[in-house]
Order: structure tokens, then sequence, then C-alpha cells
């Protein structure tokens, strides 16, 4: 594995996780992104130590999380703006389908609620520039992530969480602007909700957030 990134942990001690590239570790994150390489994997680890990939062909496969009853486990698509739902048990039990498309921004780590909804973590709205890069030539998408850190697409600053229910219904979306709460927090690549109250992790900061809902 190069970049292994997030984890969900079934009852029975199965190990769901997600290895977001073949090609880049996470000193090398805008690489992947950028050039797209669609090389990401969801994976099993079996409570006998059987390992399995799952699902691969994933953009950026980020955040992991089971559902409530324990019949689908999803994995975000940073890259897709999507996250991916396999079916565990069931009629559709082996299949996939989406949970959730066409995010507003781009989803980080992902989890269950104690609420029972899929909480995804918004650490970036759309950037129209990246979106076009990823679709263009491969010699421009590397030329991209060669340029100097300055030049390169960022982030942008944002405070956003959404959540799903089970049929892929959005049930939740915290949009925070940080410039109307007179804070700069931003990039929140992590969520956790527990009974109301949002806690939110961040890359780029030496803090937790908390909000209730």
């Amino acid at each position: 594995m190069v970049f292994c990134n997030n984890a969900a942990i079934a009852p029975d001690g199965t190990i769901w996780w997600s290895d977001s590239s073949t090609r880049f570790g996470i000193e090398r994150w805008k690489d992947d992104f950028v050039q797209n390489t669609r090389t990401g994997r969801l994976m099993r680890r079996d409570p006998d130590g059987t390992v399995t990939v799952v699902l691969d062909g994933l953009a950026f496969a980020n955040g992991v999380a089971l559902s409530q009853a324990g019949d689908y486990v999803v994995v975000a698509e940073t890259g897709a703006r999507t996250v991916v739902r396999h079916w565990l048990a069931g009629e559709r039990a082996g299949t996939r389908d989406l949970l959730a498309s066409d995010l507003p921004g781009y989803p980080d780590n992902i989890a269950r609620g104690s609420d029972g909804l899929i909480w995804i973590s918004i650490a970036s709205p759309t950037d129209p520039l990246v979106e076009r890069l990823q679709t263009g030539p491969l010699v421009l998408r590397r030329l991209a992530t060669r340029l100097p850190e300055a030049l390169q697409p960022k982030p942008k600053q944002t405070v956003r969480v959404v959540a799903y229910d089970d049929r892929g219904s959005l049930v939740h979306d915290i949009d925070l602007r940080p410039e109307e709460h007179g804070a700069s927090y931003h990039m929140v690549t992590g969520v956790r909700e527990h009974e109301g109250r949002l806690w939110l992790g961040s890359l780029h900061e030496p803090a937790i957030a908390v909000h209730d809902l």
C-alpha cells in the first residue's frame, strides 16, 4: 500500500479501509488528485487475516464508513466528488452504486453518526481550474503539479459538512462560512457526529471545531 487513508471496523472485526493511490504517497497527494490516476482502492481484511481488494479504479479513495445495519460500506471518491456504496447484504449484495454524487466540493473523511446518517466532510468547494485539469491532456496535468507551490491550485477556505441517509437523500448541509463567523478555521478533513454535536478536524488547523446542530 502506498497511501492508506481511512478505516471502518465492523462488529465481527472485519476492517475496511481505503488506499487513495497506488502511485503517489500522502506527500504527493496533489499529483494524484490533479492527474486523476483513478488508482484508489477499497480494501477489506477479514478476521482470519485474508486481505481483499473489493473496489479499484476509484478517483482518490478517501473516507470509509459502514451503514448502521451493516448492509453496505461506503467510500468517498475525492476526485470524482462522489460517495460509492458497495452492498454487503440483501438482493444487491456484491454490487455497487452511488450514495451521493455531484457533491458541492471535494469530500474527505466520512463517518456514520450516532443518528445513523453518513456524514461527509467537504474539504474544499469545487475548483473550476482543477475540474478542467482533471479532464485535460495528461501532459498538462503533470506539468500543473510541477509548478512552484505558490502557482498550484489551492483548497479554498470553507467549513462545510453534509449528511445523507440510507436512501441517498440529503438530510443536512452545514455550511459555516469562515468570513461570516469571524473565524479562520478551514479545510475540514474529518467529521464525527455524536448526539447532535459535530466534531470537526482539519489537516491545516491545530484545533478541533465543535458545532451544535
